[in-house]
C-alpha cells in the first residue's frame, strides 16, 4: 500500500500528459521498456540501430513518443520506494577527499560561524544598522528606511557585477543561470542579461574578479555575513531605480560595503551578541562537547580568528566556561585572514588579559596566552604543525580554507549551515519525484530527438517545456529567486565548485563531529564522470529496463 500511496503522491506533483497524445500499441524495443534507439544511442546489451525506425504496428511517431512517455512515468513511480526520501542525513559529514581522523593530530578552528553558530535574527540587526548608517552618515535618501530585511531574498555564493548593478548566480563553468539575475529587487529578463554580456551567458571571471572573489568588476559574496549586505545593496539600488535617481554604481556599491563594514569595525555586532548570548549563539553546549572530546583523545587545538579577543573571550566563556583557553594550545585573534596565510611581514604580538599589547619579541607560542595578528609562516616555524596531520575548520572558503589547502597542504573542513536545510528539502517526496522525473524526461529527450517529423517535433517541444517547468519548481523549493546554493539547474554552482576544491570535508555544523569516532575514515563516494556513469543511471534515464537494486540505495548514506 505504501508504494500505491507514493505513486499517488507523485501523480499529484508531476504534471500529467495523459491527454498529450494518443496511446499506441507497445512496440518491440531492443530492451524492455525502451523505444527504438536512434543514432548515437545504445542500450547495454543491444545492437546499434538505424535512425528512428518506424514504430511497430504502423503507429504514428508522435503516438509512439507519448507511449514511451507514459511507460517512463510508470517506471519512475515504480522505482521510488518510500525509503528513498530519507537517504541523506543532515547531521552527516560529507567528504570531497578521503581522510582518516586517525592521522589528524592537530585541530584548528575559526571562531565566527565555526565555533560560534549565530541565529538568523542577527541578520536584520546588521541590515538595519547599516541602512541607518547610509542615511545618517552617507546622506542617502530617507526613503531607504522603509526597506526591511528579507531573509528569503538572497543566498550565499552569488556574484555582483558592480558596473551593471546585477546580482546573479553563476555556475561552475562561469555561466549565469538564466532566471537568477536581479537588479535591485526586480528580475532582469534573460534576453537583457545575454545582451549585457555581448550575446552570451558566459562571464569571464578571470578578467573581472580576483582569486578571493573581491573584484575589481565582480564581487562574490562568500560568507554568511554577506546575506544582509546583498539584501541592503539590492534595496538601495531598488530605491534609486524606482525613484529615477541617477547614481554611480561604483560609489553606491562601495558605500553599502563600507556601511556593512562599519557595523563590524565599530563593534555594533559584537555589542548585540555580548548583550544577549542566549539569543544569538546557538549550539554552544555542542561546541564544548566537540572540543572536550578532542582534548580527551590527546588532540592539540588552536584558534585563528579575525575577531577581537574581548568578543571571543565572552563567547567562549558562554559556550565552554571561564577556563576555555586551557583547551587550546594556541589562540590567535585579529589575525587578518586571508593575508595571515600569505603575508610574511606581520609579526605576532602578545596580548594581556585587558587586551593591551606587549612589545617583547615572540619566540614561542605558549598555551593559555593570547596572540594578535602574526602570519602563518611564523606559526608553522614555531609550532611545526605541518601538512595533513593538521585539520582546520572554517566557514569562508576563501579566507579560511583556500590557502591552507592549496599552499600548505593542511586538511580542511567547511562549515556550511545552509546544508542542513537543503538536505531536508532534498529528502522530501516532492523533490525526489520532481528530480527523478526530470532526469528521466531528459533521457527521453536525448533518445527520442531522432524523430523529426512535424508532429514529433511538437511532442519534443512539449517535453522541453515541461522539463523547464519542473526545473523552475525544483529551484523554488530552495529559494524563489536563486534556488540552491549548490546547484544551478543541473551544473554545480561556482560556490559548489570552490567548496569541492578547497575542503576535504563539509558539514552543517561543528557538532556533526560528535556523530563519528575520532579515528573514523571518510571515504568520498565515487562521483561518475559523464563517460563512466553507473549502468543503473543510464538505464533510468533512457528507460531501457527496471533497476532491481534501487531500493537497496536507501541503506547507503
Amino acid at each position: 500500500m505504501a508504494g500505491v500511496g507514493l505513486r499517488a503522491a507523485a501523480r499529484r506533483w508531476l504534471p500529467r500528459r495523459d491527454q498529450g497524445g494518443p496511446r499506441a500499441a507497445s512496440s518491440s524495443p531492443s530492451c524492455p521498456g525502451c523505444g527504438p534507439p536512434g543514432p548515437g544511442a545504445h542500450c547495454p546489451g543491444a545492437p546499434r540501430s538505424a535512425p528512428a525506425p518506424s514504430p511497430a504496428g504502423g503507429a504514428e511517431p508522435s503516438a509512439h513518443l507519448w507511449a514511451r512517455y507514459q511507460d517512463m512515468r510508470r517506471l519512475v513511480h515504480d522505482l521510488l520506494p518510500p525509503e528513498v526520501c530519507s537517504l541523506l542525513n543532515p547531521a552527516a559529514i560529507y567528504a570531497n577527499n578521503e581522510i582518516s581522523l586517525r592521522d589528524v593530530e592537530v585541530y584548528g578552528f575559526d571562531y565566527d560561524y565555526t565555533l560560534a553558530q549565530y541565529a538568523d535574527t542577527l541578520h536584520p540587526e546588521i541590515f538595519n544598522a547599516a541602512r541607518d548608517i547610509l542615511v545618517e552618515h552617507y546622506k542617502y535618501p530617507e526613503g531607504i528606511r522603509k526597506y526591511d530585511y528579507n531573509p528569503s531574498f538572497a543566498i550565499r555564493g552569488l556574484h555582483y557585477d558592480i558596473q551593471k548593478s546585477l546580482l546573479m548566480k553563476i555556475d561552475a563553468f562561469h555561466y549565469v543561470q538564466l532566471g537568477t539575475a536581479y537588479r535591485g529587487l526586480q528580475p532582469v529578463p534573460d534576453e537583457e542579461v545575454i545582451d549585457l554580456y555581448g550575446g552570451t551567458q558566459h562571464i569571464p571571471l578571470y578578467q573581472m574578479s580576483g582569486f578571493y572573489g573581491k573584484g575589481p568588476s565582480i564581487k562574490q559574496f562568500m560568507d554568511i555575513f554577506s546575506l544582509p549586505e546583498m539584501a541592503l545593496l539590492s534595496c538601495v539600488v531598488d530605491h534609486f531605480l524606482g525613484h529615477g535617481l541617477e547614481f554611480d554604481q561604483t560609489h553606491l556599491y562601495k558605500d553599502v560595503t563600507d556601511a556593512i563594514r562599519d557595523v563590524h569595525v565599530k563593534g555594533l555586532m559584537y555589542q548585540w551578541i555580548e548583550r544577549d548570548m542566549e539569543k544569538y549563539i546557538l549550539r554552544g553546549d555542542e561546541t564544548f562537547a566537540v572540543l572536550s572530546r578532542l582534548v580527551a583523545h590527546g588532540k592539540q587545538l588552536f584558534l585563528i580568528t579575525n575577531s577581537p579577543f574581548s568578543f571571543v573571550d565572552q563567547g567562549m566563556r558562554h559556550m565552554v566556561g571561564p577556563d576555555w583557553r586551557q583547551l587550546f594550545d594556541v589562540v590567535i585573534v585579529q589575525a587578518d585572514k586571508p593575508s595571515f596565510f600569505t603575508d610574511r611581514r606581520k609579526p605576532f604580538r602578545k596580548l594581556d588579559e585587558k587586551g593591551s599589547l606587549h612589545w617583547d619579541r615572540i619566540t614561542r607560542l605558549e598555551k593559555g596566552k593570547i596572540y594578535r595578528q602574526g602570519n602563518l609562516f611564523d606559526f608553522l616555524r614555531l609550532t611545526e604543525w605541518r601538512g595533513p596531520r593538521v585539520l582546520y575548520f572554517g566557514d569562508h572558503l576563501y579566507s579560511d580554507l583556500a590557502d591552507l589547502m592549496l599552499r600548505h597542504g593542511w586538511r580542511t573542513g567547511a562549515i556550511i549551515p545552509e546544508l542542513e536545510r537543503e538536505i531536508r528539502i532534498i529528502n522530501t517526496e516532492q523533490y525526489m519525484h520532481s528530480l527523478t522525473w526530470q532526469q528521466a524526461l531528459t533521457g527521453l529527450l536525448e533518445r527520442m530527438q531522432t524523430y523529426q517529423d512535424a508532429e514529433s517535433r511538437q511532442v519534443l517541444a512539449a517535453w522541453v517545456k515541461e522539463r523547464q517547468e519542473l526545473r523552475c519548481i525544483t529551484k523554488a523549493l530552495f529559494n524563489a529567486q536563486f534556488g540552491s546554493i549548490f546547484r544551478t539547474f543541473h551544473n554545480p554552482t561556482y560556490f559548489s565548485r570552490r567548496l569541492v576544491r578547497f575542503s576535504d570535508l563539509y558539514m552543517a555544523s561543528l557538532s556533526c563531529l560528535l556523530n563519528y569516532r575520532v579515528d573514523f575514515t571518510f571515504y568520498p563516494r565515487r562521483t561518475p564522470l559523464q563517460h563512466e556513469a553507473p549502468l543503473w543511471m543510464d538505464q533510468l534515464c533512457t528507460g531501457c529496463m527496471k533497476t532491481p537494486f534501487l531500493g537497496d540505495m536507501a541503506h547507503i548514506r
